[in-house]
């Protein structure tokens, strides 16, 4: 596994101590290579309108490249908006959408498959 972390945006995020790496390991295998990038509104949004066809920023992209091989993109700034609606702490908040989009990026699309598989990955790690 093979996980390259850029912080595109002018603030910290606390991703430190997060077991990303773990996570993407049991998620998508040992022989995947994961770029994660924190972003601003302005590649949020642009990137959202262009695969998504949605003139917004959002909290998460995950994009497959090939078949071991993938980007997720996350928001810090929405992601920590949205934090206290989920109920999570900014730093939790950020673990659970990137379980949400390595699972996009194993081919899982938003059903119950899909909420099962990430609630198995949220409790191995205590997310």
């Amino acid at each position: 596994m093979s996980i390259s972390i850029t912080n595109l945006t002018r603030g910290n995020i606390p991703y430190k101590g997060l077991p990303l790496s773990r996570i993407a390991e049991k998620v998508l295998g040992k022989k995947y290579e994961l770029s994660l990038v924190f972003v601003g509104d302005t590649r949020s949004r642009t990137l959202n309108k262009l695969y998504r066809g949605k003139d917004k920023p959002t909290n998460i992209l995950s994009f497959e490249l090939d078949e071991n091989q993938g980007e997720i993109f996350i928001n810090p700034r929405i992601a920590k908006k949205q934090a206290p609606k989920f109920g999570r702490t900014y730093k939790n908040f950020l673990c659970f959408l990137f379980i949400h989009g390595a699972h996009h990026l194993k081919g899982m699309e938003h059903g119950s498959t899909m909420d099962k598989a990430e609630e198995k990955i949220q409790k191995l790690f205590k997310i």
